[in-house]
């Protein structure tokens, strides 16, 4: 399949894709960042007949295999999903796995432009090897895809486009909005005046959703006095407010999310440094997975600023991407 534009929001936590279907609606996908390496030995396809096959996908980089994809497993013997929290991530077999499932799942074979995303504070330090590196024709085994050219932008920015297709009267030049994007291993924002970014007032730091993840799971390996390792499952309850099934007990997360207050308070302290008071901000723009977890910290530092959580935080970087794309590619063909 070609299509002109396809996003991709590669985050720590979760990958999300978003591009133009027939029709012109936007279609868009999810499945965890967990690429553990594949099984050397398949025992669930036997009972195909009986059992729904897993929905995954076997990539191959550099004559490793990798498994991705919506059914990935969350847990893993001894913790070791494929989860990747390191600065460098983009760089890792594991960003490329993760990449390619999106192209697999989609089913796209030929993009005009591949919208990518990364942390503000990486942006100078990665994005020029990022476009180097996923533009031509790419290979991972059973992803197969023809990029004619990669672009990278900071990922809130994605939040900010996408805010702004529903409010575009307030987001003129001289309009200010602050966005801020709560992902699952870094914290970033933008201090936008229309579209244009204040480098001086957007930032980002590492500290997302996942520190407060690890800090309930300490809390509930205190109470339970049994290691608890499995933060992508504390993430998942947490996203669908259902409670932690923990060796025959239902946990209620919220007071754990309490007492893990004070991480976030730091965070958004750090951001308050930065960006100052904001007397003249029409909006703070909050997207992410860890949104909903920040959002009462943002409201107190923040009181007397218009605070919007957009609709489905988690895509809302790549659906912005997607807008980017379009509109860089309209202004190419003029």
């Amino acid at each position: 399949m070609k299509t002109p534009v396809f996003a991709i929001d590669v985050g720590y936590g979760n990958t999300k894709y978003a591009y133009r279907a027939a029709g012109g609606t936007i279609a868009t996908g999810m499945f965890p960042s967990l690429a553990p390496l594949a099984a050397s030995r398949t025992i669930s396809n036997y009972g195909e007949s009986v059992l729904p096959a897993r929905k995954v996908a076997t990539i191959r980089i550099d004559d490793v295999e990798y498994e991705v994809g919506p059914d990935v497993a969350l847990t893993a013997a001894y913790g070791n999903t494929g989860r990747t929290l390191a600065d460098d991530f983009v760089l890792s077999d594991n960003y490329t796995a993760l990449l390619a499932g999106a192209f697999h799942f989609s089913g796209v074979t030929q993009i005009e432009r591949l919208v990518l995303g990364l942390p503000v504070h990486n942006m100078q330090r990665y994005s020029a090897e990022l476009k180097e590196r996923f533009a031509g024709d790419l290979s991972f085994g059973q992803a197969r895809v023809r990029v004619e050219k990669t672009i990278v932008v900071p990922q809130p920015l994605g939040s900010l486009v996408l805010a702004s297709s529903n409010r575009q009267n307030e987001f003129g030049r001289d309009s200010a909005h602050l966005v801020i994007d709560v992902g699952y291993f870094t914290t970033d924002w933008v201090y936008a005046n229309g579209f244009t970014m204040d480098d001086n007032r957007s930032g980002g730091v590492p500290g997302g959703a996942s520190q407060i993840y690890q800090r309930i799971a300490g809390l509930i390996s205190k109470d339970q006095g049994e290691p608890v390792d499995d933060i992508e499952r504390i993430d998942k309850a947490l996203r669908e407010r259902t409670p932690f099934f923990f060796y025959g007990s239902d946990i209620v997360l919220a007071p754990y999310v309490e007492q893990s207050q004070p991480l976030i308070n730091a965070i958004v302290k750090e951001i308050q440094n930065v960006v100052g008071r904001l007397p003249n901000v029409r909006s703070i723009i909050l997207s992410g997975g860890g949104a909903a977890l920040y959002a009462s910290a943002i409201r107190k530092a923040f009181p007397r600023v218009l605070i919007e959580i957009i609709d489905a935080p988690c895509l809302a970087n790549a659906r912005g991407f997607l807008a980017v794309g379009e509109a860089g590619l309209a202004r190419d063909r003029k």
